[in-house]
């Protein structure tokens, strides 16, 4: 049998490597690294699809866009039609308030109600007035901002949308909020992407305690 002596002076069996210690006997070959190849590509992360009328990125199965209001199901941006003599005339309102009945449907344990808070009347600006609670990071801007004092702290940053429909009517749509958006008294929330058309008198529930009551033009 042939042998071979390590570095190390080891008497090896082996002619590349000392079986003894392991060591690279002196005049053996290299050892043969394998071939490591590159991984392939990753597919493209896909590409958001963006509204036709102004390219803002659509975040979802939203009937709207919540840059300009455009109405995917139907092509069309909401307009505003100048009103018949004998129409109702002036613009809808909105009223929010901290509503002690609804907080108490909730019971949300260590929230408490926001007692002395005086309601807030803001006119409804078409196309479109969002529902949330500011955020600067997040580049959250809404128009009914509900992160002002007394916050209040069911509401999601971008909780849910007001869209001026080409019917002349306000509609509310969830827009993927955490505790929901609720209608009146209804047993359910609305789902997210799903949109409501709004009446004089009806009141948008959000929150632990904000009740969003929509008056129609008088």
């Amino acid at each position: 049998m042939t042998t071979s002596l390590c570095p190390k002076g080891h008497i090896s069996a082996e002619s590349d490597f000392c079986d003894t210690c392991g060591t690279r006997i002196e005049g053996a070959s290299p050892p043969t690294l394998p071939l490591v190849t590159a991984p392939a590509d990753q597919p493209p992360a896909p590409v958001k699809e963006k509204c036709p009328n102004c390219g803002y990125p659509r975040s979802g199965p939203f009937r709207f866009c919540e840059d300009c209001g455009y109405d995917h199901s139907t092509g069309r941006v909401p307009t505003i039609d100048p009103l018949p003599v004998a129409a109702p005339s002036g613009p809808w309102t909105a009223t929010i308030d901290a509503d002690a009945a609804y907080f108490a449907l909730n019971d949300i344990e260590g929230v408490t109600f926001p007692a002395g808070v005086l309601p807030q009347t803001i006119e409804l600006t078409p196309p479109q007035v969002r529902i949330g609670r500011r955020s600067v990071s997040k580049g959250t801007m809404p128009e009914i901002d509900l992160a002002a004092e007394p916050a209040d702290p069911g509401v999601s940053h971008n909780h849910a949308l007001l869209t001026f429909s080409i019917d002349g009517v306000w509609l509310v749509s969830d827009v993927g909020s955490s505790n929901g958006t609720w209608i009146n008294d209804e047993d359910q929330p609305l789902t997210a992407g799903q949109s409501r058309a709004l009446k004089d008198g009806d009141q948008v529930h959000v929150g632990a305690w904000t009740t969003i009551t929509i008056r129609a033009p008088y």
